[in-house]
């Protein structure tokens, strides 16, 4: 157990409440539903830093994961309209949307040939013309022209709606895309799991309870996943710990959650642009609480492209070991939004530069946190941009 860690059980200043839980933590005890919520309450951000640290490196040490990958976005038309999406488009407003056809997806690709990507993840709008077969067509030629590329594809709101127009069950489409090359599922969509608050923000997608069941049938076909949270808008701290605490329980069941990703709420051109946005402390409040409460999940990931190179920075010192990846490409979910990060595009020598300035070790890694280079001390060569 590190001094700062001693001195901070053992301060008379700390409320017995938050001794008594950071006593948990250090015990590798796991804290309780009304213990969660009283850290984010009660819990200063020194303090949840410090313990949340604590957990973070007795998992991963110094290691800081990132990973090669580029993003595909094949459409923003939807036909959900949910009130905090700055992104999405419906169909009455082709002027404002895209739509990507197969060979210019397909051409997304071809353009990272020769180079060390390992990942793509292609998300985006409910589109009522691009179904099951349509994808699942794209992803074999994906995978027939490139079979070592990892393809983490769809959120269950896009699969959800996609099985039931095909009139399939879940374990029928997900098995369908699995045969097909699907790898891994991405963590989108949750939002929060909280029915009221869900009414409000969207209610015509698909429910927790379907989201959950989805994200289950993947984990028993073998089909990895991530898991989201969106936070920072109309919610409460309750509903926080709930949601993770749904994620904790399926996780218990399951075990086929790589990482938990928070979300923040951006409030730029969406029909929820009168709610203010939260401090960067309360990001990193939230980083670590979500480490100190999910203590089932591996990792803790800070999507860089909406919060700020900084703030990912900073984030690794309060439990975070994952920054996600280059992203080499012109996402568009967050920019929308109003992220920090409008041209969300780093290379590898930019990353391994910004996890060293945190202190810590740049791990490679492929989707599934296999180690592909550690970059501790390697150094870059003038020509290497990717």
């Amino acid at each position: 157990m590190s001094q700062t860690i001693q001195q901070l059980i053992s301060s008379t200043s700390l409320p017995s409440n938050l001794r008594a839980i950071a006593q948990k933590i250090l015990d590798n005890e796991r804290i309780t539903v009304n213990e969660g919520i009283t850290l984010y309450y009660s819990g200063e951000l020194g303090f949840l830093g410090a313990l949340a640290n604590y957990v973070r490196e007795h998992k991963h040490g110094d290691k800081t994961y990132f990973n090669r990958n580029f993003h595909i976005e094949p459409t923003n038309i939807c036909v959900f309209d949910c009130k905090f999406c700055s992104y999405s488009r419906l169909l009455k407003q082709k002027e404002e949307a895209w739509e990507l056809s197969e060979d210019q997806i397909l051409d997304i690709i071809k353009k990272y040939d020769g180079q060390p990507v390992t990942e793509v993840h292609i998300v985006g709008g409910v589109h009522p013309k691009m179904g099951l077969n349509y994808f699942a067509a794209l992803i074999k030629k994906i995978k027939d022209y490139r079979p070592d590329l990892h393809v983490k594809a769809f959120t269950a709101v896009e699969l959800e709606y996609m099985f039931r127009k095909a009139k399939v069950s879940y374990e029928e489409g997900l098995s369908y895309f699995k045969k097909h090359g699907l790898n891994s599922l991405p963590g989108g969509g949750a939002e929060i799991f909280d029915e009221d608050v869900r009414k409000q923000i969207c209610e015509d997608k698909c429910t927790s309870a379907q989201w959950l069941e989805i994200h289950e049938t993947a984990h028993r076909l073998g089909i990895p996943s991530n898991a989201t949270m969106l936070y920072g808008h109309i919610e409460k701290y309750e509903h926080r710990i709930d949601h993770m605490n749904r994620l904790r329980t399926l996780q218990d069941k399951t075990k086929g959650f790589n990482t938990f990703i928070p979300l923040k709420f951006r409030n730029k051109d969406n029909q929820m642009s009168k709610v203010p946005e939260v401090s960067v402390i309360e990001d990193l409040r939230n980083y670590a609480i979500a480490r100190l409460f999910l203590d089932n999940v591996p990792h803790l990931k800070a999507y860089w492209p909406m919060i700020g190179r900084t703030t990912a920075q900073l984030s690794l010192n309060f439990g975070v070991d994952d920054i996600d990846g280059t992203i080499d490409d012109s996402t568009k979910i967050y920019s929308m939004a109003g992220a920090e990060e409008q041209s969300p595009s780093l290379t590898t020598q930019q990353l391994v530069e910004l996890i060293k300035q945190a202190k810590r070790r740049p791990i490679e890694r492929d989707t599934l946190y296999n180690v592909v280079n550690d970059y501790t001390n390697i150094t870059f060569a003038e020509s290497e941009t990717v």
